[in-house]
């Protein structure tokens, strides 16, 4: 790495310019803290895959070790970090973890659409206590769908499936618009990628493919009493209002995209079957999560020749290792402009999720500018420029936040 000495705006700028965390999720309550196998932390596999294998990755022992910094442990190991966070308090585990004394984060934009959340995490208000500026919303509009439909049948004034339809449509949109005029929403989400992959249909031939998965859907909550839209026709009619909706009211709508849990089917997981859609909804702002990771260059294409599309580098902070990172971060800068790239730590369930989302990303940004720098490619005020519209005011603009950096965020406690 070049040392610190000869590029120390560069530096500073990665390591302490505030930061607009723009994709994470809630933090467990203290009661449910232990809810999930930490694990999750460092892997999105399940079974025996997380709790297994995932501890032998290179993304692990990194995030032993900086945690082991953190907790002020000697030769750590993972067993001996889940020791000594069990030993803390909650709210001192968060608060050595999450505090904007330590991450830089000023605002997160949270998705608070996880199954459950309500029942075992934190709501987006409480969020509040580790930033300086207010946690805002993004509404997941799969979850506001199925909700919608619970409620249709508890309630049902007809068994047409037409007329339901109908009404279905009426609510989604009346429900989308409230959330786009509500202050704390500043965008939504489509999680289209776990459920029927991102080959999302510009439009319908008709309605009656969209129309025949509405009696499946409601044949299975009629009998299960559960619902889960995995349902392609329909799925699509969701994600194109929700479009509809958010280019209207100038709402960037995320995605996720490549990487995610063993639910998603990865060859349908690339933002390049996105491609029709984009182009039929130029006014609504595309931004693809994840890094698009391991599809990154696609992603990088298409915010190069869209000027609706925009690139989230999170999430594979800490589940990349740390030479990954810097290759992900060096093909995301490939293509994608600058003023396009968008930064988050997909923090979620664990305090510890935010610190190592936010910690690795500063440190690979600075591996990788430093070394353009050297190259000749870019100038040092260049680079640091790039720096602080990753960090915070390429989202500030996509998502109208009106925030101004806290220069001083590091210093408060």
């Amino acid at each position: 790495m070049t040392p610190t000495s000869l590029y120390s705006e560069l530096h500073n700028a990665c390591f302490f310019y505030p930061a607009i965390d723009n994709h994470a999720h809630p933090i467990l309550t203290e009661e449910h803290r232990d809810r999930f196998a930490l694990e999750g932390l460092i892997s999105e596999a399940q079974g025996s895959a997380l709790t297994v294998d995932s501890v032998h990755t290179l993304a692990c022992m990194r995030a032993v070790s900086q945690l082991g910094t953190v907790l002020k442990i000697q030769d750590s190991t993972w067993d001996s970090v889940k020791a000594a966070r069990a030993q803390l308090a909650y709210p001192d585990l968060c608060n050595l973890f999450m505090h904007h004394t330590t991450t830089g984060i000023q605002c997160i934009l949270l998705d608070d659409g996880l199954g459950g959340v309500g029942d075992f995490a934190e709501e987006f208000r409480w969020h509040d206590k580790f930033t300086s500026s207010p946690t805002k919303r993004i509404v997941r509009v799969e979850i506001v769908a199925e909700d919608i439909l619970k409620s249709l049948f508890k309630s049902p004034t007809t068994t047409d499936t037409v007329s339901i339809f109908n009404s279905f449509n009426a609510i989604l949109k009346e429900s989308l618009t409230n959330s786009a005029n509500d202050e704390n929403v500043v965008g939504f989400k489509s999680i289209a990628c776990y459920r029927t992959g991102l080959d999302v249909l510009p439009s319908a031939d008709s309605d009656e493919d969209i129309l025949a998965c509405l009696r499946d859907v409601l044949k299975t909550l009629q009998e299960t009493g559960t619902i889960r839209l995995a349902h392609k026709a329909f799925n699509d009619h969701i994600v194109r209002m929700a479009l509809l909706v958010a280019g209207k009211h100038r709402k960037p709508v995320q995605f996720h995209t490549g990487l995610g849990d063993n639910d998603i089917t990865l060859t349908r997981s690339s933002p390049s079957h996105l491609q029709a859609t984009i182009k039929a909804y130029p006014n609504t702002d595309f931004v693809l999560l994840h890094s698009s990771y391991p599809f990154t260059r696609s992603a990088g294409y298409l915010t190069a020749v869209y000027a609706n599309v925009y690139l989230d580098f999170g999430e594979i902070f800490p589940f990349v290792s740390g030479e990954g990172q810097r290759a992900i971060i060096r093909q995301v800068l490939e293509l994608c402009p600058t003023n396009k790239i968008l930064w988050s730590t997909d923090g979620h369930w664990w305090p510890e999720s935010y610190y190592l989302g936010t910690i690795q990303a500063r440190q690979a940004l600075y591996a990788v500018l430093s070394d353009v720098v050297t190259s000749g490619e870019m100038t040092e005020s260049a680079a640091v420029t790039v720096v602080q519209n990753a960090f915070f005011h390429n989202s500030n603009k996509l998502y109208n936040l009106g925030l101004s950096p806290d220069l001083a965020i590091f210093e408060r406690k």
